[in-house]
């Protein structure tokens, strides 16, 4: 169905914003790799995008970053605040030390200390606060009206969207060819926002499919009503993604440019996890493996053939003790460790 001139405008607003932004101050360009033997057994090309080689080893650099570096004088004098599992974290606290901006981070109690670690290293001050991640953005909210500073959304900001929305500029560079959907990871949307609104203003016919844990399925359950609803609970093994409700700037584009929403289970992450590193010997996140579990839950129900998929393997930010669990999930799952 043809997009409404509201619509029509509404993306093309985004692709000025994308183009615009200039994330490679500090990002990197992630090269967009085979996976052949994920191929081989799926029979579909699948493509990796892989932006678990970010400096913070994941993407969130990019929408951070833009963010910060559109900030006035004076914002960025009064310094920012911000709430995270994780990645948007070590993003703004890096955009932060590179801009001279004093950071503050709230981040759930139950963050990996890897992810804690990683916000420090980078000199922001990190607060743990609340079991999850709405907890964490309530207080951080509450500390930015207190004190002055301005709250960087890890999600819910046209500049933040706009800034991941440089993932799908590049993907349509680095592959000009037949391509029929991009498997997206989503936690507050802001990823699968940007990379929509870029691919179907510029490529219309390539499927947008956002992949959720079924334990934070809020882009789903928003679909599906309507409207934005608050998940009564959430799981945090898919840390990343843990969000209780999908961003309004975010839900306001994924309305009309997802084609569909994908929910997986924590065994089928793991697995994921496992077949990524068969192909790239790289460890990913439970968050970051979420489009190869959702192509293959995709091509296991569709039975489709001969396509060319790309998966966002959007972060490696996993701590170490859980590769265990990890590999003994994946194993039942069938995939030998």
């Amino acid at each position: 169905m043809p997009h409404s001139p509201d619509q029509q405008a509404l993306l093309e607003h985004y692709v000025k914003k994308i183009l615009a932004a200039p994330v490679y101050d500090i990002a990197v360009r992630t090269p967009l790799q085979p996976a052949p033997a994920l191929s081989e057994t799926l029979g579909n090309r699948v493509l990796l995008k892989r932006e678990d080689l970010q400096t913070t080893f994941s993407f969130k650099i990019r929408g951070a970053y833009n963010k910060l570096v559109q900030l006035s004088d004076e914002q960025r004098a009064q310094g920012v605040i911000t709430a995270s599992a994780g990645n948007h974290a070590q993003g703004v606290a890096l955009a932060a030390r590179e801009l001279g901006v004093a950071a503050t981070i709230v981040m759930p109690s139950t963050t990996p200390e890897l992810k804690v670690l990683g916000v420090r290293s980078r000199g922001a001050e990190a607060l743990l606060h609340g079991e999850s991640f709405p907890f964490a953005l309530a207080h951080a909210l509450h500390l930015a009206e207190q004190s002055g500073c301005t709250f960087v959304s890890p999600f819910d900001d046209p500049d933040v969207i706009a800034g991941q929305g440089t993932v799908a500029m590049e993907i349509l560079r680095q592959h000009q060819g037949a391509l029929d959907a991009i498997f997206i990871p989503v936690g507050g949307g802001g990823l699968i926002a940007g990379i929509a609104a870029y691919v179907k203003y510029l490529r219309p016919g390539v499927r947008i499919i956002g992949v959720e844990s079924e334990h934070s399925a809020c882009l789903q359950a928003a679909l599906r009503a309507d409207e934005r609803v608050v998940l009564p609970s959430l799981g945090t093994f898919a840390d990343g993604v843990a969000v209780a409700q999908i961003g309004a700037y975010g839900f306001e584009v994924c309305r009309f440019c997802v084609d569909e929403v994908i929910t997986v289970s924590n065994d089928e992450l793991c697995a994921a996890i496992k077949n990524i590193y068969d192909d790239t010997r790289s460890i990913t996140e439970p968050s970051g493996a979420l489009a190869v579990a959702g192509i293959k839950q995709y091509v296991a129900r569709s039975g489709v053939r001969d396509q060319t998929f790309v998966a966002i393997d959007s972060g490696a930010n996993i701590n170490f003790d859980s590769l265990r669990h990890v590999a003994e999930r994946a194993a039942v799952c069938g995939v030998p460790a």
